[in-house]
């Protein structure tokens, strides 16, 4: 008799199976944002250029990008537990490489393989926690699970600022150390689940769905509005906040907000249609970019430095906030193909995130003032609102 878990035995909704999933996302989040801060020491240790420093997170997006779906399909029949175990295991062994590399070279390698465990845990873990959670509470599933990715954006990332101080190396070892952690959880507490296998080709069918490869781009328009300005949120605020400790507490305070807006979000999921709340987050995001690019262009110091952390603020949580409601969306458009739809969403959001930092990188290039890439980004929303009520309609 195995400890398989079974739609009909699963009917409340309980936090502890969850735990180590969110621990093992929390590292994720560690990992995600962390090297930007510390680009140039990464350069000098291994001595190339800090724009050659910057490709070790270009080669994990690209990776996770494009692997994500290839590994989510190949192992869609697996055991859940089993999945996700291995790819925190292949990404735990990823950021040892990093930490411990003496070349670039060595250090490219970890990065690439730290994506290829990072894109199929993401994708497992979501499928897992969509697949064992009845209907009515998978918007604060989700939100608990998401909320170790967030956690880490307000706690994690500065942690590991302060940490990197001393070495780079650090952190990575940290994010490591994390994910073991988790990993022994995971594999001692987490319940298995076997997905209905079904044969490949009827995993597949869904993916050529209009709606769902429509609402698959929405997630990339979210990710694309919010990187145009987070990626250079440093040149958009350095005026009015010229310490470095203030851009820390500034980023801390953007993570408790993503972290807030998708506790909300997470729990409005579960009460009304996943649309119709993601409809009105990204209305938030709309406005607040416009409100925010008109606010801006005002003169007093006192109240740039207002208008630039309420706006920074409040599209923390609206970025946080998306996420929930669109994987619950996603997941009931596909529940048969939740592994691969889930995979797929993870890739629409590195290509996003990919599109967003290339599109301000661009427009900085060709002489955008940084407070008008707000500008850039209400388009970029204006388009994906728009996007997002053609393939929500009935």
């Amino acid at each position: 008799m195995t400890d398989t878990c079974t739609a009909e035995t699963v009917e409340e909704f309980s936090y502890r199976p969850l735990v180590w999933l969110a621990v093992a996302t929390f590292s994720m989040g560690i990992d995600g944002y962390v090297l930007t801060g510390l680009l140039p020491a990464i350069a000098a240790d291994l001595h190339v250029s800090v724009a050659a420093a910057g490709q070790l997170m270009s080669a994990f997006a690209l990776t996770a990008a494009f692997a994500g779906p290839v590994l989510g399909t190949v192992t869609s029949r697996w055991e859940r537990r089993t999945t996700i175990a291995a790819a925190l295991a292949v990404f735990v062994l990823g950021n040892l490489v990093v930490g411990l590399a003496t070349t670039y070279p060595i250090a490219f390698a970890g990065r690439v393989l730290a994506a290829l465990g990072g894109c199929l845990l993401n994708a497992a873990v979501s499928g897992y926690v969509i697949a064992v959670t009845p209907v009515r509470h998978r918007g604060k599933a989700l939100s608990f699970v998401l909320g170790g990715l967030l956690t880490a954006t307000a706690l994690g990332v500065p942690v590991g600022l302060v940490i990197g101080q001393s070495s780079w190396r650090y952190p990575m070892i940290l994010v490591a150390v994390m994910g073991t952690i988790a990993l022994a959880g995971i594999l001692r507490g987490l319940p298995r689940r076997q997905l209905p296998h079904g044969r490949l080709t009827d995993q597949l069918r869904p993916l050529g769905r209009p709606r769902l490869l429509g609402s698959l781009l929405v997630t990339s328009g979210i990710l694309a509005g919010s990187f145009t300005c987070f990626t250079y949120a440093v040149l958009i605020l350095g005026p009015s906040f010229p310490a470095g400790w203030m851009i820390v507490a500034i980023m801390f305070g953007y993570g408790v907000a993503s972290a807030l807006g998708n506790a909300i979000t997470g729990r409005l999921a579960d009460r009304f249609p996943a649309p119709r709340v993601l409809t009105v987050v990204l209305i938030v995001l709309l406005l607040n970019s416009v409100l925010g690019l008109a606010g801006l262009m005002l003169t007093s110091a006192t109240a740039l430095a207002v208008v630039g952390v309420s706006w920074f603020f409040l599209q923390g949580a609206g970025n946080g906030g998306a996420a929930v409601p669109q994987q619950v969306r996603l997941g009931g458009l596909a529940p048969e193909s939740a592994a691969i739809v889930m995979a797929l969403n993870g890739s629409a959001i590195s290509l996003g995130a990919a599109l967003g930092s290339a599109v301000g990188g661009l427009a900085l290039t060709a002489g955008t003032a940084p407070s008008g890439l707000l500008g850039l980004a209400a388009v970029i929303l204006a388009a994906t609102v728009v996007l997002h009520l053609v393939v929500s309609r009935p």
